[in-house]
């Protein structure tokens, strides 16, 4: 079923700076390990088993879609997320996000489910004109495949014990929040943090801020992460909103965000 889904989407036409394509190759995916090892391992400090080989990956790698994005010029890979569909998730014995939520509500959904994971970006190439390029492989795939709705976890740093990661889940509270019947459970709950009456409000991650801008909303409270040191928050949204808001946010303000790189492969 995988390798059917991936014929479907195939390879985005070329037209510019970037291109957006799902791996094909054992030396694709490994480009892929290998930046979520840079990323998440030597900059973000997250714990993995030894004898990894500066490479980031999981018992769930196997069963997804790779996609990655690749500087043209160079051909290097500047960015990259997982894909696991509903079909394949079977294979694994259920979605990544299951490990950190509890997700009977998903399982309730109609229509298909896709799920996204360990979304990096390279530190050179974190701008808008990369996320669009990303998103645009995403729409693609989702639509193509016909899903009607995508899920993840989107990571806040806990450097701060957690004082960051509650002020942002408040603020996304008041507007993002799913409908009751679509909220998730954390099977690990953030620790408690003080209360010093300065807590502050937090900036968004730049991933979590482009999920918002998509119409994406939060399935309530975080889940705490110890392997990868961070506050994760379940992330639902459906196909129609990323459809018409991926135009309006990204496709439509690319060329002033990323000048010299505007156009993507999709």
């Amino acid at each position: 079923m995988q390798q059917h889904e991936a014929r479907r989407h195939g390879r985005p036409k070329e037209t510019g700076g970037l291109d957006v394509v799902v791996a094909t190759t054992p030396a694709e995916r490994e480009a892929c390990y290998r930046l979520r090892y840079r990323v998440f391992v030597e900059e973000m400090g997250a714990s993995i088993p030894p004898g990894h080989g500066g490479l980031e990956r999981d018992r769930f790698d196997s069963h997804c879609h790779h996609m990655l994005v690749r500087d043209r010029a160079t051909g290097a890979v500047v960015a990259c997320t997982r894909v696991l569909t509903d079909t394949q998730a079977r294979l694994t014995g259920g979605f990544y996000s299951e490990q950190e939520f509890d997700l009977a509500a998903i399982r309730r959904l109609s229509g298909r489910v896709m799920e996204i994971g360990r979304t990096c970006v390279d530190p050179a190439w974190r701008r808008g004109g990369t996320i669009a390029a990303l998103w645009a492989g995403l729409a693609r795939f989702m639509a193509d495949n016909r899903f009607g709705f995508l899920i993840g976890c989107a990571s806040i740093p806990m450097d701060d014990g957690g004082v960051a990661a509650r002020a942002i889940t408040e603020a996304l509270r008041q507007r993002h929040l799913a409908p009751v019947e679509r909220r998730v459970r954390p099977r690990c709950p953030l620790p408690a943090v003080p209360d010093d009456g300065n807590a502050g409000s937090g900036a968004l991650p730049p991933l979590l801020k482009a999920y918002m801008r998509l119409g994406a909303r939060i399935g309530g409270e975080p889940c705490w992460d110890p392997d990868f040191g961070c506050a994760d928050l379940f992330i639902l949204l459906e196909s129609g909103d990323l459809q018409s808001r991926y135009l309006r946010h990204f496709v439509e303000r690319r060329r002033e965000a990323e000048p010299r790189r505007a156009h993507i492969a999709a």
